[in-house]
């Protein structure tokens, strides 16, 4: 007798191994998970590219849009600048400032117990009046002794 051995034969296996797949979705999806939680949205300020220094003497001083305790806007323009105003005022004299002088200068002044919100608030308001960039009122620090 003589025996002989076969092998049986294997099926062929038509299916997708999905596993190297699944693989690279979770590496992409921790990837944009890390990316999103980075990503913020603000308020587009142009910063100087070299050290801050004060405005020149002979330079007309910038107009400054102030946000007091209360949250009442102000801007000292002429003879309004102790006249509390509303949003829509606040906008339409920028606007009637930008038109008499387009290269009008502005600064943000915020009382310190103003909360960040309120004076984020006040840059959008003059960034949508059409202001194209504006700088930050501080005062120095006092060296304590």
């Amino acid at each position: 007798m003589q025996y002989s051995y076969r092998r049986p034969r294997r099926k062929i296996v038509a299916e997708i191994n999905v596993v190297p797949y699944i693989d690279v979705m979770l590496v992409l999806l921790i990837i944009f998970m890390a990316t999103a939680a980075t990503v913020t949205l603000g308020v587009k300020v142009d910063l100087p590219q070299s050290t801050a220094e004060a405005l020149p003497t002979d330079s007309k001083p910038p107009l400054i849009a102030s946000i007091d305790k209360q949250g009442l806007y102000y801007l000292d323009v002429g003879e309004s600048g102790d006249t509390s105003l509303t949003a829509q005022e606040m906008s339409a004299l920028v606007k009637a400032q930008l038109v008499a002088d387009k290269d009008a200068q502005f600064v943000v002044k915020g009382d310190g117990d103003v909360p960040y919100k309120r004076v984020v608030e006040l840059m959008v308001l003059l960034q949508e009046s059409g202001v194209p960039s504006l700088g930050l009122m501080t005062e120095p620090v006092e060296n304590e002794k």
